[in-house]
């Protein structure tokens, strides 16, 4: 498994599902906050399924 996610890429993923898991913590939007999972897991380990099928990298090349 290729890491396809990249650094500012990742850190937008973590906030996201963070901020997300902790609306829905707190009351302020339904049980759809629970897909924060999604964006925080994908950004905790640097693949994305969906970008690894598209053939699309958010990575820097190395050269």
């Amino acid at each position: 498994m290729k890491s396809n996610v990249g650094g500012i890429d990742r850190i937008l993923r973590i906030v996201l599902g963070l901020v997300l898991i902790g609306l829905t913590l707190t009351g302020n939007i339904g049980m759809w906050g629970w897909l924060g999972v999604v964006p925080l897991a994908t950004g905790a380990i640097g693949w994305c399924p969906p970008y690894a099928m598209l053939g699309f990298s958010t990575c820097s090349m190395k050269k």
